[in-house]
C-alpha cells in the first residue's frame, strides 16, 4: 500500500492522534520505510522533526529522509560526552546527504551546573546522567512538534521487540520506519546506495553512545550489547513511556 491510499472517507468523523496512530501502525506495518516516511511527512508537514544519534545505522533512515524530505528538523542529541568520530560523521554525513536542517541539541548549562558539575556523573548514576544530557534536551526540543520518527528496530531486542511500525505516546505520534528491518536489510540499503559507515563500525561498535557507556561488542554478542555494559539498563530514557500529565522522570536510543 503507498502512503497516497491512506485517506479516510468523509463521513469518517473527526480522529484523535492516538486513532491516527493505531490506524496508520495498521496500514504501514508491512511496507517499505521509505513508505512510511511519506506518510509521516504527509499527516505532519511542519509538525515533523526526525531524531537521530547519527551513529552506527542512520545513514539508512537518513539516506530515505533526504529522498522524501530533506528539508525536515533533524533532531541530533549533542551531550558533550560523544565520540569524536561521531561528532565527524554527523557533520559529513548531513552535508552528502544534503539535509539543510540538522540541530544540534545540548544539556542546558543550569542543568550540568546543578546536576553534573565535574562531568563525572556517569560514574556512578547513568540513568540521571542520560536524563540531563538527553532526555531532557530532547523533551525542549520536541514540544513544537505532534510527531516525531525514530530509526529503532525490533531486532535491537528488549523492549524494542515488540516495537509497532506507528505509536501514539507522551502526547506525540511516533514512527518508526525501520521496526521490521533486520541487520541484513540495513547493510544491503547502506550497500545499493554506497551510504557512508561511521568510522566506529569497523571498530567493533554495532551501537553507538556517548564514550563513557559505549564499549566495542565480541562476536556472537547483541547489537546493543556494548552500551552500558553490566548493567541491566538497555535505554537511555528518550524512549520510556511516561504516565499522563507526568514531567520527564530520571531514569530508564535512538
Amino acid at each position: 500500500m503507498a502512503y497516497d491510499n491512506l485517506t479516510r472517507p468523509a463521513d469518517a468523523g473527526p480522529e484523535t492522534a492516538e486513532q491516527l496512530a493505531q490506524r496508520l501502525d495498521a496500514e504501514l506495518r508491512h511496507v517499505h520505510p521509505r513508505e512510511v516516511l511519506k506518510a509521516a511527512v504527509k499527516f505532519f508537514d511542519g509538525r515533523l522533526a526526525v531524531v537521530s544519534s547519527f551513529g552506527a545505522e542512520s545513514a539508512v533512515l537518513l539516506h530515505m529522509l533526504s529522498e522524501v524530505k530533506p528539508d525536515t528538523p533533524v533532531l541530533f542529541l549533542d551531550t558533550g560526552m560523544l565520540f569524536g568520530q561521531t561528532l565527524d560523521y554527523r557533520k559529513s554525513l548531513a552535508a552528502r546527504l544534503g539535509l539543510t536542517d540538522v540541530r544540534d541539541l545540548r544539556p542546558h548549562y543550569q542543568d550540568l551546573a546543578t546536576g553534573d558539575p565535574d562531568a563525572k556523573l556517569w560514574q556512578k548514576d547513568t540513568d540521571a546522567c542520560c536524563h540531563i544530557r538527553k532526555v531532557l534536551p530532547l523533551d525542549r526540543a520536541i514540544e513544537g512538534f505532534e510527531a516525531w520518527v525514530t530509526g529503532r528496530k525490533r531486532f535491537h531486542g528488549g523492549d524494542r521487540l515488540r516495537l509497532p511500525v506507528v505509536e501514539f505516546t507522551d502526547g506525540k505520534v511516533k514512527f518508526n520506519p525501520l521496526a521490521n528491518w533486520q541487520k541484513a536489510d540495513l547493510d544491503a540499503y547502506a550497500a545499493e546506495h554506497d551510504l557512508p559507515a561511521h568510522p566506529l563500525v569497523a571498530q567493533g561498535f554495532p551501537s553507538i553512545g556517548c564514550w563513557p557507556c559505549t564499549q566495542p561488542v565480541e562476536a556472537g554478542e547483541d547489537v546493543r550489547a556494548g552500551r552500558w555494559k553490566g548493567q541491566d539498563k538497555t535505554e537511555c530514557g528518550i524512549h520510556v513511556a511516561r504516565a499522563p500529565g507526568a514531567v520527564a522522570n530520571v531514569g530508564g536510543d535512538i
